[in-house]
């Protein structure tokens, strides 16, 4: 197991003793941090056309998904040293939170290596018309991935919610981008490609932000033991 060899030395799993509730608030930020920036770099490969950038985003992909399984054992682990110490109720939820977050986050890089792969399906092509709105809807998926896992590492509630709120921006800015590449496609036949490829993204970015709104509602779940739906 190289990789997890790996991960141990670049200090997501500690070696030297039993992994701390800080450490997995920890690994689960530098997780978050990494598929926000593949989402990033995902969409800044697709405007420049750059067909390298893309393929570096897909790659990383297999980093993300050990980044999940490399979380998972640091839960079981914190999880079997405390059902048998009396752990607080709300840290075993915290846990079992987790579990789900990483999950999440490891579909929101999954989205990104599947934007890249858009670079390489328009190679050559030049842009139908400037990305601005789909920038936009990168922009505040951004945000909500920061300020979701920011609410579950200090367990706040109402910052939860409030992320969550953004995500009817996100909605009314990705029907406004599908409504903007469809006239495209009516008014010109050779655009139907792209603009089909460029719908795909933004409803990518779409689900990013539905996905920090599943972390959010783990956060609620850690502070009330309740499972609620933030966007219904």
């Amino acid at each position: 197991m190289v990789w997890f060899q790996r991960l141990i030395e670049e200090g997501l799993i500690p070696l030297q003793r039993p992994p701390t509730m800080s450490d997995l608030n920890t690994a689960v930020q530098q997780m978050s941090v990494r598929v926000r920036d593949a989402m990033h770099a995902a969409l800044a490969a697709l405007e420049g056309g750059d067909v390298e950038a893309a393929r570096q985003v897909i790659a990383g992909d297999a980093a993300i998904d050990q980044m999940e399984e490399a979380v998972e054992r640091h839960c079981l682990s914190l999880l079997s040293g405390r059902t048998h110490a009396g752990a607080a109720e709300r840290e075993v939820r915290t846990v079992a939170a987790a579990f789900k977050v990483v999950t999440d986050l490891e579909r929101i890089g999954d989205h990104a290596a599947a934007m890249a792969r858009t670079t390489l399906r328009l190679q050559g092509q030049r842009p139908i018309a400037p990305f601005i709105d789909i920038q936009r809807l990168a922009a505040l998926a951004g945000e909500m991935i920061d300020g979701a896992v920011a609410a579950f590492a200090s367990g706040d509630a109402a910052a939860a919610r409030s992320v969550a709120e953004r995500d009817d921006g996100v909605d009314a800015l990705y029907d406004q981008v599908c409504r903007e590449l469809l006239s495209y496609m009516l008014d010109d036949r050779t655009s139907v490609r792209q603009a089909a490829h460029l719908l795909f993204v933004a409803s990518a970015l779409e689900r990013i932000a539905d996905h920090a709104t599943n972390v959010s509602e783990w956060v609620i779940f850690v502070e009330t033991g309740r499972r609620v739906e933030l966007n219904d």
